[in-house]
């Protein structure tokens, strides 16, 4: 066998020669040049390599990147998120709490600018309807509005013709999906948008409200004896057998609270996430037939037939304000999405805006009516609606009287229905109005009505399967409980600390006590060594003894007395004086013999 010769290497690529290389000794000069090895990542490149060099320059000659020129907002944009006018420095006298001051208005001037920059953020403006000079908007009808939209819009106008009426409604919060309740039994849900029928059956019982929950997937029925529950498809989930002759639904989202009252004057609060009742008394109203929910505190508005508007919470069995709004029996309660105003209507044939901030006796806008209005609503841009039997208007300008309080100013819309009207509501985001009439229900087009822009994290229209579900989570972990229910929110941010008179008054009722007189007598002398002694040492003992429990009983008595100056019961007259008394009765026995007998004399 021959042996086949090995392949030799290739050629290193011709370069520079390195000391090693015996080629390097056969040159002329015979001068070996080192060179520096290359890393492995540079020996196959062929380039050339750049040497950058650092400027010696001095860091004030760097070039400096100019921010982005922040567009100029108009004055009446910031005007109309601004906290008020600067306060003054002139009355604070240390230094540090000036600087304090200017601090706290520099983060509040920042805090405005930024919320009136949001307002670019904002893709959908407002609209309303504009007449021509000859013209009102008053005179425009359904039909000539939805000729004048888009497709889209104009899907939101129908009818629906049903015959277990008169009719009750509700939209859920987001506005997508909505649920009607017949008088005969008729019960149905569905996304209005799409007309996706959720579910349609009939109870066989006579209904008298209906109310979506938390989500869309569960509403509340309230029925002939009881209050039931149904999911989406139209299952009985639960029967609430303490709510029973219930009149009206309401649902307070953030609290978790299903709110009813019934014919014999009662008010409930149901918690749905725990299936307790955390309110239920007797208002001493009769049938309840006219109750709103405040959305900014969760204060139920009751109108009873007095003409007086009374505010309730779970956890107060006596009224939190009474409001004298008419001379006559209410037909109509509302409340603004705000929590800012509320619209009454009597059988006066007037309607009045209250300031719910405020509560002052006059309104702030009064303006009469051809009929009394049987029903009301308020939409997301402070947009009234209201009905007169089978007649209907709109007004845009609510707080300045407009309307037919003015003759000069004319109702935005009028529509005319075909059989009388048992429930309006401006569905949420949406420029629609929902009118539940004795043979059905009505979608109207109310331009102008709904917010544009929607919160995705508060209430989205748009979400889906598991946006829903988280939401829910989130929900529930922020409830608020029953007990925060009141007509101040502002109340719970406050630190419930005794003021410095407060506790000024505390220590000049302590000086006037003296601690009693210990004389302590033995049984039997002490005879031996060491009897005195340990004798002495008793009494000490003793001594110390009842001085720690008088200065207990002290600081007791202090906090009494500073809750007492504390109480905010000012009708409550009897409550305080026996409360006094039962401090002075604890103060009087620590006052010494001899005062008490002087006292006597």
């Amino acid at each position: 066998m021959t042996k086949t010769e090995p392949k030799k290497r290739s050629k290193a690529p011709a370069g520079p020669k390195r000391y090693f290389d015996s080629s390097n000794q056969g040159d002329g000069d015979g001068e070996l040049e080192p060179i520096k090895l290359k890393r492995k990542t540079q020996q196959n490149f062929l380039g050339d390599f750049i040497k950058m060099t650092q400027s010696k320059s001095k860091p004030k000659d760097k070039l400096k990147v100019k921010p982005p020129k922040k567009e100029k907002i108009s004055p009446h944009l910031v005007e109309k998120y601004t906290r008020g006018d600067k306060v003054e420095s002139r009355g604070v006298k240390t230094r540090h709490f000036k600087e304090q001051q200017q601090r706290k208005e520099v983060y509040l001037e920042y805090a405005t600018e930024q919320a009136a920059r949001t307002e670019l953020l904002l893709t959908e403006t407002p609209g309303q309807l504009e007449a021509d000079e000859e013209e009102t908007t008053a005179s425009f009808r359904q039909g000539e509005i939805v000729a004048n939209v888009d497709l889209q819009s104009a899907a939101k106008h129908f009818q629906l013709q049903l015959d277990f009426g008169p009719y009750t409604m509700s939209y859920t919060k987001n506005g997508r999906h909505l649920l009607l309740g017949g008088r005969r039994g008729h019960v149905a849900a569905f996304d209005w948008v799409t007309k996706k029928l959720h579910c349609e059956f009939n109870v066989m019982e006579s209904i008298s409200d209906v109310q979506w929950l938390h989500l869309p997937t569960m509403y509340a029925v309230a029925q002939k004896s009881w209050v039931y529950f149904y999911d989406h498809k139209g299952t009985e989930l639960h029967c609430v057998k303490r709510l029973n002759n219930v009149n009206r639904l309401d649902f307070l989202p953030y609290h978790f609270l299903l709110a009813a009252s019934n014919r014999t004057g009662y008010l409930s609060w149901l918690d749905v996430s725990l299936g307790e009742l955390v309110g239920n008394f007797n208002t001493g109203l009769g049938d309840i037939r006219l109750m709103k929910h405040n959305p900014s505190n969760g204060v139920v508005c009751v109108g009873g037939g007095k003409g007086v508007v009374s505010m309730w919470s779970p956890k107060v069995r006596e009224p939190l304000i009474k409001l004298l709004t008419h001379g006559t029996a209410m037909t109509a309660l509302s409340v603004d999405p705000k929590g800012r105003h509320l619209v009454t209507a009597g059988l006066d044939k007037t309607v009045k805006v209250w300031d719910l901030r405020m509560l002052n006796d006059q309104p702030l806008a009064l303006f009469h009516l051809r009929l009394p209005a049987n029903q009301l609503d308020i939409s997301q841009r402070g947009m009234l609606a209201l009905s007169q039997g089978t007649y209907l208007e709109a007004y845009t300008d609510i707080l300045s009287g407009g309307g037919t309080g003015d003759p000069t100013k004319l109702p935005y819309l009028r529509q005319r229905c075909d059989a009388f009207v048992h429930g309006l509501h401006y569905c949420p985001y949406e420029d629609v109005l929902g009118v539940s009439t004795a043979k059905g229900f009505v979608s109207l087009l109310i331009p102008g009505s709904g917010e544009p822009n929607f919160d995705a994290l508060e209430d989205n229209p748009y979400e889906t399967r598991k946006q829903r579900r988280e939401h829910e989570v989130h929900a529930l972990l922020e409830k608020i409980p029953a007990e925060l229910i009141t007509m101040d929110p502002q109340e719970i941010i406050g630190v419930d600390a005794p003021t410095l008179q407060e506790k000024i008054d505390a220590k000049r009722q302590l000086f006037h006590l003296k601690p009693t007189k210990i004389e302590m007598k033995s049984r039997r002398k002490m005879k031996g060594r060491g009897g005195t002694a340990k004798m002495a040492r008793n009494k000490q003992i003793v001594k110390d003894l009842k001085r720690k429990e008088f200065i207990s009983d002290i600081k007791k008595a202090k906090q009494n007395v500073i809750a007492q100056s504390r109480s905010k019961d000012a009708g409550d007259e009897a409550s305080k004086f026996s409360s006094k008394t039962k401090q002075r009765s604890v103060l009087d026995r620590f006052k010494p013999k001899n005062q008490k007998k002087s006292q006597k004399s």
